[in-house]
């Protein structure tokens, strides 16, 4: 007697509900990581532009105020949507004498959303942080 042939009736439905949660899930994931490596140089560039603007001020409360300013300029204009901003400065090398090598350092922190992707047990907003350095002029008056 021959044997009938198997039938596959379903199985292309069951492949669906399995195969294409586990898509869209893996798709979620590269977006969050391209969005990260893109956030993290965007926060990188504007910890630069912090430890720049802080370096050519011509005092410590000047030079809070400007890379305050300046990483938050440099994150707007690289259309970094923060849900909250920190930014902090080293200033201890206004302190130094004329003449004494120094360095300003910027540490900037974007906490980043990523609610908004829809992945399963991802909520809130990641933090992304970079610090960059500045030398300060060696022949310039500090306050």
């Amino acid at each position: 007697m021959p044997r009938s042939p198997r039938t596959e009736r379903g199985s292309a439905t069951v492949e669906a509900v399995i195969g294409v949660p586990a898509f869209l899930l893996f798709i979620g994931l590269l977006v969050l990581g391209g969005r990260m490596a893109i956030a993290q140089q965007v926060v990188q560039s504007a910890a630069a532009d912090a430890a720049r603007a802080a370096s050519i001020a011509r005092s410590q409360s000047a030079a809070r105020a400007d890379a305050t300013t300046a990483a938050e300029y440099s994150l707007r204009n690289q259309h970094l949507d923060c849900a909250h901003t920190t930014t902090s400065v080293d200033l201890a090398a206004f302190r130094s004498s004329v003449g004494t090598a120094g360095q300003v350092h910027a540490t900037v922190t974007c906490h980043l959303r990523v609610d908004d992707l829809g992945l399963p047990g991802l909520s809130g907003t990641r933090a992304i942080t970079a610090t960059m350095s500045s030398p300060l002029d060696t022949h310039r008056e500090r306050g």
